[in-house]
């Protein structure tokens, strides 16, 4: 704002991040490129009104983005959840393989999910933590935004805050269908026309 000359406070920021950032998610997922059957999923940790809670992602074997969850519990339902909606969102393939670490929760959701048909009896579970350095190297980019913030305040605004941030590294990584990865000009162009604006 300051080298177009314009001044605003940063509580105006703020409100603009808790109205678009899950606008900006909405508009976006419809224009997500497929992504493939290999899935890697963790959990990092994100403070919410000084109590850790716990952000369940995942991306595919290429480091694109799957799906994002915040969670207060880091147990065999919340992750059940997270599979659920990651299931669920038109971009992502049903897995052939899911790579987790030796978190306990996550056999125990998959086996739920089979059971129930959502997950094919024929996907394989690997509890094996050096291949999932991918989705671990990809939390980096969300902590480098969190961390400076010192915290949030409360659930809804950690997640709103999550949602901008999540979509913004997914258009980054080249994920829009149209955009490449560094084409600065085109995700700018795809941001405003999703909201009817000039670029």
């Amino acid at each position: 704002m300051r080298e177009r000359g314009l001044h605003v406070d940063h509580t105006t920021i703020y409100r603009w991040v808790q109205r678009y950032a899950p606008q900006l998610e909405q508009r976006c997922k419809p224009h997500l490129k497929a992504t493939n059957d290999s899935w890697r999923v963790d959990e990092t940790y994100v403070k919410v009104k000084k109590v850790w809670m716990y952000l369940y992602r995942a991306v595919d074997s290429q480091g694109n983005t799957l799906e994002f969850r915040l969670s207060a519990t880091r147990d065999a339902e919340a992750a059940k959840r997270f599979f659920s909606k990651t299931l669920a969102v038109p971009h992502t393939t049903t897995p052939r393989v899911i790579t987790v670490d030796k978190n306990a929760a996550y056999p125990r959701a998959i086996s739920e999910l089979k059971a129930e048909g959502a997950i094919a009896e024929g996907c394989k579970l690997r509890q094996v933590k050096y291949l999932n350095n991918i989705v671990e190297q990809d939390h980096r980019f969300i902590k480098r935004r969190v961390k400076p913030g010192l915290g949030f305040f409360s659930f809804e605004t950690a997640w709103n805050t999550l949602q901008g941030y999540e979509v913004m590294n997914m258009v980054r990584k080249g994920q829009m269908r149209g955009v490449e990865k560094g084409d600065i000009l085109g995700q700018i162009a795809l941001i405003a026309h999703l909201f009817g604006v000039a670029a």
